[in-house]
């Protein structure tokens, strides 16, 4: 019996991508024989198992096709066809909407993925959800077989290497006060709101202040843009865009944040709320889709998007010590939940499940 994950983008940095490869080493500690099929291969991403889709290998009835389902493309049709068991695991899609007037391209893509998903219904013998919110999400779109939460397999030893110097260097302990959000530059993530959010508090709460948007962008991407636009026009400064990094270089700057920030309205789990977690770093967020699933007690779940009451909330995670003191202990509880072993654990017990049900 073969286990093969199959994934449409196997990207430099991309949650996604980094989940299977954690569960790849996982299901070859548990003894399982696994390869990984991605449709797109980043260039920056040499990994010796990683293989085109066009190159999948000839699967049984007995063998297992972890799809991981979190866009459009044709793949979501191919691998109906398998004679394999097909186990869906579910990232969730990003309603079209929100890249409508940004990106045609993307637009379409979502909208195709939603449609695939709904296909996929009865294709599925068994699915996996990141979140309860993306169990909900699956059951809505008609999907009856069943579904059990996987949350994403975090490797934290990772978290404990050492951050990039140059950075600690350039921006510790210079009396700034340091805001952050991780995560791909794209409308779903409303930078801009962050960007607002941040320009009251500085204006109104602290002018030492400093916000780093950290992730993936493209200068000619019309929603960059925009937000470089909309920072011109509020006069803001301090707005920094470090774009795709590499690993040591996240780390220093969850070491640098005073606060993190996150006002997404559209997340399937969401793992930079867990880094920021890690890290004891105050968190303010959006109380959106999977934000809550994810953060649990960790962190200011923010009921409206006023920037105000965002900035008013900012400037308490800065200056309360004794809440922010309740906040690092909460999210000490809630790590607990997404250790490696207990993820590890429960993958193991799900899939044991999973395979015995075939004899």
């Amino acid at each position: 019996m073969k286990i093969v994950q199959v994934l449409t983008s196997f990207s430099f940095g991309d949650a996604i991508g980094n989940d299977v490869c954690a569960m790849d080493l996982a299901l070859k500690r548990m003894g399982y024989q696994t390869e990984i099929y991605a449709e797109y291969i980043d260039k920056k991403v040499q990994k010796e198992n990683v293989f085109p889709t066009n190159r999948l290998i000839k699967l049984e009835s007995e063998d297992i096709l972890i799809y991981h389902l979190s866009t459009g493309t044709k793949l979501n049709y191919q691998v109906a066809k398998t004679k394999a068991r097909l186990l869906l695991y579910y990232h969730n899609i990003t309603p079209p909407e929100f890249f409508h007037g940004y990106s045609l391209k993307a637009e379409e893509n979502c909208r195709q993925g939603l449609e695939a998903a709904k296909y996929l219904a009865d294709k599925a013998e068994y699915c996996w959800a990141v979140s309860e919110f993306n169990k909900k999400d699956l059951i809505q779109m008609g999907y009856r077989q069943p579904i059990d939460i996987l949350p994403i397999l975090i490797p934290f030893e990772d978290y404990k290497k050492e951050a990039n110097r140059e950075i600690l260097h350039r921006y510790a302990n210079d009396g700034m006060v340091n805001l952050l959000f991780t995560g791909r530059v794209a409308p779903n993530k409303k930078h801009e709101d962050v960007i607002r959010a941040f320009y009251y508090y500085k204006k109104y709460k602290n002018a030492k202040a400093r916000l780093f948007l950290v992730g993936g962008f493209s200068e000619r991407d019309r929603y960059y843009q925009r937000l470089q636009y909309y920072i011109e026009k509020l006069g803001v400064e301090d707005v920094i865009f470090p774009g795709h990094i590499k690993f040591d270089e996240i780390l220093a700057y969850y070491r640098l944040a005073d606060v993190f920030l996150c006002m997404s309205e559209h997340e399937g789990f969401c793992v930079p709320l867990v880094e920021a977690m890690y890290f004891g770093v105050p968190i303010a967020a959006y109380d959106a889709t999977a934000v809550s699933d994810t953060l649990g007690r960790g962190g200011l779940l923010l009921e409206k998007k006023d920037p105000l009451y965002t900035a008013e909330a900012i400037h308490r995670l800065v200056t309360d010590r004794k809440l922010t003191a309740y906040l690092r202990e909460e999210q000490k509880k809630r790590l607990k939940d997404f250790s490696y072993k207990k993820i590890y654990t429960l993958l193991e017990s799900y899939l044991t499940d999973f395979v015995r049900k075939a004899k």
